[in-house]
C-alpha cells in the first residue's frame, strides 16, 4: 500500500490503556487459571486505528492523555512501530484492560474504567489538539474513538466535532451513548456506532442489514452526515448521505483469535480510503478485508498486508436502496 495518503489523520484518544490479552486452556471462573500466554500492547480504540493507519501506509498522529508506567509503556509502544505521538502527560496511570482467551476460542474482556482527568488538563488537550489541527493542511481527518474518562463532560465529541469543521478537517467519532447523541448536533463527517450503540440512540431493534440501513438513515437525519453501523461478523451497513444508496458490506469468514479491534480496523480503512478518494467499493472493501485481517492477527490492530489483501477478495458488497 503506498504512502501517500492526501491529507493529514489525527487519532484523538480520550481514555487510552494498556491491551493485555492472556491466554489460558480454559478460563475457570472462582477458580485458578494458569495463563500460558500473555502480551501487552498499546490499547485504546484509537491507539488501534493509528496503528492499522500506519499499515496501510499513512502516518498519523496519536493524541491522548499518558500517565504513570502504563502510560509511558503505551507510548513507547506506539513510538516503536513509527506512530508520532503528542501525550498530555497526566498524573493518573493509564488503565490496563485485559482479555482472556482460552483454547475453546472464548473471549472475556475485563476494561478497567479509566481516572478522572483534571480540569487543567482538558484544557492543556484542547490546546494541543488546535494546535495540531491549526498547522495541519487542510482537509485532514480527526478519529476520535471510544470511552470517555470517568466524569468527563458528555459534549466533549461534540467540541472535538465543531474544533475540526473550524480548521477545515472533516470528523470521524466511534463512541456510544450520550457523547455520541450530543456530537450528533455538530454534524460529524462520519459515525460507525455498532448494533447496541444504535439501538441505544434509536430505540429500535436492527434485526437485519434493511433495518441496519433504515437506522443509518435516520442517524443521518439526526445530524451525522455518513454512517457506519457495525453489525459484527455479519458486517456492516454504509450509508454514505442522507438519501442516498446504501452498502451492506459482509466481509470474509475467518476463523478469528479475537475480534478486539476488528471494528477499529475498519473505521481505520475507512479513513484511508475516503481520504485517498478510491471509489467507494474499494474503500469498503479495504474496510471489511482489515477488520477481517485485524481478527486473524497476533493482537489487535497488528494487521498484516497479506492477509488484507487476501481478504479483499472475499468481501461481498449488496447496494441497498
Amino acid at each position: 500500500m503506498p504512502n501517500s495518503a492526501s491529507g493529514p489523520f489525527w487519532c484523538v484518544s480520550l481514555n487510552p490503556a494498556i491491551d493485555k490479552r492472556m491466554r489460558v486452556p480454559r478460563l475457570i471462573t472462582g477458580g485458578v487459571n494458569r495463563v500460558s500466554e500473555v502480551r501487552a500492547e498499546p490499547g485504546g480504540k484509537a491507539a488501534h486505528v493509528a496503528m492499522v493507519l500506519g499499515a496501510l501506509g499513512a502516518d498519523p498522529i496519536w493524541l491522548g492523555f499518558a500517565g504513570g508506567s502504563m502510560g509511558q509503556q503505551l507510548l513507547s509502544g506506539l513510538r516503536g512501530i513509527g506512530i508520532r505521538t503528542e501525550p498530555v502527560m497526566v498524573c493518573q496511570d493509564t488503565r490496563v484492560n485485559l482479555e482472556i482467551i482460552d483454547d475453546d476460542g472464548g473471549v472475556t474482556e475485563i476494561l478497567e474504567p479509566g481516572t478522572e482527568i483534571e480540569e487543567t488538563d482538558w484544557e492543556l488537550f484542547f490546546r494541543a489538539f488546535e494546535k495540531l489541527l491549526a498547522e495541519g493542511k487542510k482537509g485532514g481527518t480527526v478519529i476520535a474513538s471510544g470511552s470517555l474518562p470517568r466524569d468527563a463532560d458528555a459534549a466533549v465529541y461534540q467540541r472535538l466535532t465543531e474544533s475540526a469543521h473550524s480548521y477545515g478537517h472533516k470528523m470521524f467519532v466511534d463512541t456510544g451513548g450520550e457523547p455520541m447523541r450530543i456530537a450528533l448536533s455538530a454534524k460529524p463527517d462520519l459515525i460507525k456506532p455498532n448494533r447496541d450503540e444504535t439501538e441505544w440512540l434509536l430505540g429500535k431493534e436492527i434485526v437485519d442489514c434493511i433495518a441496519a440501513k433504515n437506522a443509518a438513515q435516520r442517524l443521518c437525519e439526526m445530524g451525522a452526515q455518513s454512517v457506519v453501523v457495525s453489525m459484527g461478523s455479519e458486517g456492516f451497513v454504509f450509508q454514505p448521505g442522507m438519501g442516498q444508496e446504501g452498502y451492506y458490506v459482509k466481509p470474509a469468514s475467518v476463523a478469528a483469535r479475537s475480534s478486539v479491534g476488528a471494528g477499529d480496523a475498519t473505521m481505520a480503512a475507512l479513513a484511508y480510503g475516503l481520504s485517498e478518494r478510491f471509489e467507494m467499493e474499494k474503500t469498503l472493501r479495504l474496510a471489511a478485508a482489515c477488520g477481517a485481517a485485524n481478527c486473524v492477527a497476533d493482537a489487535p490492530a497488528r494487521v498484516r498486508m497479506e492477509d488484507v489483501v487476501e481478504f479483499e477478495g472475499q468481501v461481498r458488497i449488496e447496494k441497498l436502496a
